[in-house]
């Protein structure tokens, strides 16, 4: 059993994300707090100013963990992060999808722009952010054109073109007027250079410059002009703080680091995915005394990228033994080059040591609870091999579903549980390419058999190449099969193994009038279980998981279904001018009648895209 009272107790006097889980280990709510112990406590105080929300939510609490950072900023960012990952039940007023500002400088082009935006994509240009003061950020871009001669308009610019006359800002000093070829391009990139160096916290001069300007309207009495220049001296300073959950440069990174008592150890592994950090896991290692840091660390990669399908460009860790030979072998699984490096300065050390932090509270404060689950997810997979009287224990299960409605956008979904907990990332999402309609069986079949076939496909390449690790996202095959249905599905998968010639048990999941886990199907037998037992709880927990990662796979395209719209289809229309056309238009329809001369005068239409639109809609009304 969770102890409430003593994770209470125990709670760290700092900022941080803190996670709530139920019984079945679902995340039910993530939230930030300035400081940890106040806030969390706060939930289990009686309380009248507690919301119907949280009331519901206390209640469904089975247990909770938390993730220590540097500053509230941080916190806010991650919790941000996490809620997009795991859309918690109880964060329903989190839904908005808005992004936090960045600050943009398009770089590829001759006369760089520097901007606000909050959609980052992979266009070359440089971002700084995110940050969660707007106002800050508007702030600091009226300052930073106040002081470089940096142009504002939307003109794309080339050198020795034609020329164009100046605006007002270059008459009033606040730009080069590039487009009018006054400034030229090395000149205008050495200004944006000194931008870069200011957002990127680099250059102390500005703001050593605004603070002699600040005592100096001090000691003139000019006292409005010294509080203007104070307000912006903070706004840089915000602007330029460190935030080292996202680092803008869109790499996929693992952080990994590790902590020791006298007994044991426990490695923290932090997720970074297109530059932010989506999540992370921890892992009690037993009896590692006398052992050194750096070949447990090394002991880990072996074995945890060996059975993992995804792994990044880059691992940064405190030491390492066999670092050269572990960047081959990862190499030769990924296919591509692999580091692992041992950042000595800068945010990936300030990183590494933030998730050493994770790692000392893990094994601190919640050892023995996760020695405690060990015990009982070993408990569980034995007594279950013990029901089936399997040969050997099944450490590695994969279960199934299907989800659709009414037969459309139907999806497979299979999930995988190792040693008794979920791990996410050998979870696998199949669109159903050959199956029309509502049938279940068929669709199951097309999973099955692309699941496997593309097994043995990589299992075949490794031996042909003589790979030491699993190279793969198939190859590594379940100890057993729990399907999400009764014997109909169980006979689908028998039926698609024997075709290829693989041996593994299968069971199925089956649920009562209540829509309640009530037993397996083995053999043409249902085996009823007892409710109460962990293996019940377990094969609750497996089948509650893949319907659930089935249906928010369904969820997300019907979603991207329902937002089509006609205009996506039309050629030589992309986004941007989808955009500007609903922009002068308001609708499809009124699109639909444009004439060709009132489609050229609309912003980015040129006539090639006017003749394309228009014989789009000429062939769609015969």
């Amino acid at each position: 059993m969770f102890d409430f009272e003593y994770q209470l107790k125990i709670l760290p006097d700092k900022p941080g994300v803190y996670i709530m889980k139920n019984s079945l280990g679902e995340i039910i709510y993530v939230g930030k707090a300035k400081i940890l112990k106040n806030r969390v406590r706060q939930y289990f105080q009686n309380s009248r100013n507690h919301s119907d929300k949280v009331r519901a939510m206390v209640l469904n609490i089975a247990e909770f963990e938390y993730i220590v950072t540097d500053s509230e900023i941080e916190a806010l960012i991650l919790e941000c992060n996490l809620i997009k990952k795991y859309r918690p039940r109880y964060n329903i007023l989190l839904k908005d999808d808005k992004g936090y500002p960045f600050i943009k400088i398009t770089v590829n082009e001759e006369f760089p722009r520097v901007f606000i935006t909050r959609n980052v994509i992979k266009d070359g240009s440089k971002y700084f952010g995110p940050y969660t003061n707007a106002g800050a950020v508007h702030e600091t871009i009226e300052l930073v054109k106040k002081i470089f001669p940096i142009r504002t308009c939307k003109k794309l610019i080339k050198e020795h073109l034609t020329k164009g006359r100046p605006c007002l800002n270059y008459h009033i000093g606040l730009c080069k007027a590039p487009c009018a070829g006054y400034v030229s391009k090395d000149e205008y990139k050495s200004i944006i250079n000194y931008v870069i160096e200011l957002l990127s916290g680099k250059d102390k001069n500005i703001i050593e410059k605004l603070k002699s300007e600040m005592k100096d309207a001090s000691e003139r009495l000019e006292f409005e002009r010294a509080a203007s220049l104070r307000d912006k001296i903070l706004s840089i300073n915000e602007i330029t703080e460190k935030q080292k959950i996202i680092t803008g440069n869109f790499a996929n990174e693992d952080f990994i680091n590790i902590y020791n008592d006298e007994k044991d150890s426990c490695i923290q592994i932090f997720f970074l995915r297109d530059g932010k950090i989506v999540g992370r896991d921890h892992f009690i290692i037993e009896n590692t005394s006398g052992m050194k840091d750096s070949s447990i660390v090394c002991d880990f990669i072996k074995s945890f990228y060996g059975g993992t399908a995804f792994i990044p460009k880059s691992i940064y860790v405190p030491q390492i033994d066999e670092q050269e030979l572990l960047e081959k072998c990862l190499a030769m699984k990924k296919e591509s080059k692999v580091l692992i490096k041992i950042p000595k300065k800068g945010y990936k050390k300030d990183t590494i040591e933030m998730v050493k932090k994770n790692a000392q509270i893990t094994l601190e404060q919640f050892k023995l609870k996760i020695l405690q689950d060990k015990q009982i997810h070993e408990t569980a997979l034995k007594e279950l091999s013990e029901v089936l009287n399997l040969n050997q224990i099944a450490e590695r299960i994969e279960a199934y579903d299907i989800s659709n409605i009414q037969g459309v956008d139907s999806v497979g979904s299979m999930v995988v549980f190792e040693n008794g907990k979920a791990r996410y990332s050998d979870y696998r999402r199949f669109k159903i390419n050959s199956v029309y309609g509502a049938n279940d069986y068929d669709s199951m079949r097309e999973v099955l058999t692309r699941r496997f076939q593309h097994g043995l496909d990589e299992i075949k390449k490794i031996q042909e190449n003589n790979l030491a690790f699993s190279s793969g996202k198939f190859c590594v095959f379940p100890d057993l099969i729990l399907m999400d249905g009764g014997k109909g599905q169980v006979n689908v998968a028998l039926e698609v193994l024997k075709r290829f010639s693989i041996d593994i048990p299968v069971c199925g999941m089956v649920k009562d009038d209540r829509h309640n886990t009530r037993g397996i199907i083995y053999n043409n037998n249902e085996i009823k279980i007892d409710r109460n037992s962990n293996v019940m709880r377990l094969i609750t927990r497996v089948q509650d998981e893949v319907h659930r990662f089935a249906i928010s796979y369904h969820r997300s395209l019907r979603d991207k279904r329902i937002l089509h719209s006609i205009l996506d289809d039309i050629p030589n229309v992309g986004e941007k001018r989808r955009k500007e056309l609903l922009k002068k238009f308001g609708s499809v329809e009124k699109v639909k009648s444009a004439t060709y001369e009132e489609l050229l005068d609309t912003t980015s239409i040129d006539k090639k895209s006017a003749l394309s639109i228009i014989e789009f809609f000429k062939n769609k009304s015969v």
